[in-house]
């Protein structure tokens, strides 16, 4: 069985995308296909080379992050993408999400954490740096109780309009721990109702630019 992860890397920086190369290039279980410099050549060159995770920097020239994202997505759904990015706000993270991206990581990261968030991705989940998982944490002054990376991963898929089902298929989980997740998230966040947790993804910036509307 062939267990190793190909990575397309995609930084409009040559200099970022060699030194992620090499971080990548010492792990055994990762090939690194080629390093490219902007939206439109990565759009062209997924479609050949059928990566299995891709690493891309949201501003880049000719075809931005999100664009490329949406694109390549389109020809190649499987395809886990996992944006760079130097802006931790919510409404950057939110809407890399909402284009597709299953994770989010800033350029200062530790080296370990760039193959946390491949190997997370590989597994099915949607994988946020320590940075960027606040966003989705209750807001200053809120004295909810803080949900779990796993609860964060679920609460947005619900978000989004998913049944237990979907959600269960998507992070290869049984339906009743999808369900035993949802109590939970009810529970710390005080709401009753699907649509409620909607409200706070869209109030705590998770889901811009979505559509979702109330």
């Amino acid at each position: 069985m062939n267990n190793i992860v190909r990575v397309l890397i995609v930084d409009d920086h040559p200099m970022v995308a060699e030194g992620i190369q090499s971080i990548l290039e010492t792990y055994d279980d990762i090939e690194v296909l080629a390093c490219l410099n902007d939206g439109a050549e990565a759009v062209e060159q997924a479609a050949q080379l059928t990566p299995d995770v891709i690493l891309m920097d949201l501003n880049m020239p000719r075809l931005g992050g999100l664009s490329a994202t949406e694109m390549i997505l389109e020809r190649l759904p499987d395809t886990r993408i996992v944006i760079l990015s130097m802006h931790d706000s919510p409404e950057y993270i939110s809407t890399a999400l909402s284009h597709g991206a299953k994770g989010y990581i800033l350029k200062d990261v530790q080296t370990e954490e760039i193959k946390q968030a491949i190997d997370a991705v590989m597994g099915g989940e949607c994988y946020l740096c320590t940075g960027a998982k606040g966003s989705l944490q209750p807001k200053d002054g809120e004295t909810r109780e803080a949900l779990t990376g796993r609860e964060q991963t679920i609460l947005l898929e619900l978000a989004q309009g998913k049944s237990n089902r979907e959600v269960a298929e998507t992070l290869d989980i049984s339906v009743r721990t999808v369900e035993t997740h949802r109590k939970n998230i009810k529970r710390k966040l005080g709401i009753s109702s699907t649509a409620g947790l909607t409200r706070y993804a869209l109030e705590h910036g998770m889901l811009q630019g979505t559509g979702h509307e109330f």
